[in-house]
């Protein structure tokens, strides 16, 4: 089977590499476990994906692993619409007698899970589990909350530069291998062909506006002491913004169509052959392939500032956890890691194409389907993360970003200006957040 057929039912699940959920639960006053129960029924929620029998086949297969494994251990597994996990999980932390033993959760959701007190801290299982030292450190540091580790990651995924051949060839140009001449190339075959956009950017394309700062060396806070300050407006992150904020104007992408794209939109841009280039993720390649550029793209990773470096993308993707109010807390850890571990990741692969945490398998699973290497080599570069605080859901849902861009292009603010009060709103919400 094609991969491009068995991708195409995670991209609602990879949605969530770049959004938190907007109601998260408040903190509750007591969800411990009374007790540790070796036997009985556990309950696991999972997220349902479109066309979801592939990940139920290996899930079912994971089950049936541990439940030979662990004698009077039974797994009930439910699939939940990830549009309604937000309400589902709030009244799972706060009715601990109906909740599950074991949850699926999108990577930026922890640190506010964590604040919820929903998820047990898993630190000294996972440290002692001989598969996590394979783990990538970007991977790992999405289940973790200041020296803490509350799950394990799941899948993740990555964005890198999809370009159009057949318009490079004709225009005698290579794919760039800097900053600067990515910009410069997105100009000049807006030029050349004023029907493309020469790369298409969203003002509202979040997670393909980060590489641009951290590849500038920005950052979009910094953590001291286990609180969170915004770094949005410093003189590194500014260089950032600039460079992708240029990117909107009639010499590439006008603002008026532009500043209101999010990252689908950019993606659809070039899978309708409008755009000569795009950010999109390694779960995008099923869209592109059921586009008007089917067999005339390529994918390399986006370059940074220097010639031939990598910017580091945003690594989104799903972890596994475990509620802290499980009354089967060694089994939901071990079932935890029969789902997140090795051998079912490259079964996931095969089935959904979700790019795998370990670093070995996904070395192997490259070498299976060669479009996923130029997302391996992105996550090899070095990818990053968001703020670990559970500020960083309000940041997120309450468009503070977006809002940044928006008013750059549209020429309301200076970069300066904007940036400031980003940060301000920033700053608020990790101080809201405690």
């Amino acid at each position: 089977m094609k991969l491009s057929a068995r991708i195409a039912a995670p991209a609602a699940a990879l949605v969530l590499a770049g959004l938190t959920a907007t109601a998260c639960a408040p903190q509750t006053s007591d969800t411990g476990a009374k007790g540790d129960e070796k036997t009985g029924t556990l309950r696991v929620w999972l997220f349902q994906e479109v066309g979801n029998k592939p990940k139920e086949q290996v899930v079912d297969a994971a089950v049936a692993e541990f439940e030979k494994a662990h004698k009077g251990a039974k797994v009930k597994v439910e699939y939940i619409p990830v549009d309604t996990r937000a309400q589902r999980i709030k009244a799972a932390f706060n009715d601990p007698k109906s909740a599950p033993d074991v949850i699926e959760y999108g990577n930026t959701d922890t640190a506010g899970y964590v604040k919820d007190g929903g998820l047990a801290d898993v630190s000294k299982e996972f440290a002692a589990w001989d598969e996590a030292k394979d783990i990538d450190p970007t991977a790992k540091q999405s289940v973790t909350v200041g020296d803490k580790v509350y799950g394990a990651p799941l899948f993740v995924g990555v964005r890198a530069l999809y370009y159009r051949t057949d318009v490079f060839e004709e225009l005698g140009i290579e794919a760039p291998k800097s900053q600067a001449e990515l910009i410069s190339t997105a100009k000049k075959i807006h030029q050349k062909k004023p029907d493309l956009y020469g790369l298409a950017v969203g003002g509202a394309y979040t997670y393909g506006a980060m590489p641009f700062i951290w590849a500038n060396g920005g950052e979009l806070a910094e953590e001291s002491g286990g609180t969170y300050k915004a770094a949005i407006n410093s003189d590194k992150a500014r260089k950032g913004i600039e460079a992708y904020t240029s990117l909107f104007g009639d010499d590439n992408c006008p603002a008026a169509k532009c500043a209101s794209m999010g990252g689908n939109a950019t993606v659809t841009a070039f899978a309708s052959g409008k755009a000569a280039m795009a950010i999109g993720g390694d779960f995008s390649h099923a869209a592109v392939e059921a586009g008007a550029v089917k067999g005339k793209y390529a994918v390399v990773p986006l370059p940074g500032v220097e010639a031939g470096s990598v910017a580091p993308a945003f690594a989104g993707g799903n972890n596994i956890g475990v509620l802290k109010s499980s009354p089967h807390r060694t089994l939901a850890v071990d079932l935890m890691k029969s789902l997140t571990g090795k051998g079912t990741q490259e079964k996931m692969f095969d089935a959904m194409g979700f790019l795998p945490t370990y670093t070995d398998v996904r070395d192997t699973v490259a070498k299976k389907e060669p479009f996923v290497e130029p997302f391996v080599k992105t996550l090899g570069a070095g990818a990053k993360f968001v703020p670990a605080s559970p500020g960083w859901g309000s940041i997120d849902s309450s468009l503070v970003l977006p809002t940044m861009f928006q008013e750059i292009v549209s020429g309301r603010k200076d970069v300066a200006a904007a940036s400031d009060d980003a940060a301000k709103k920033m700053d608020a919400a990790f101080a809201d957040a405690g």
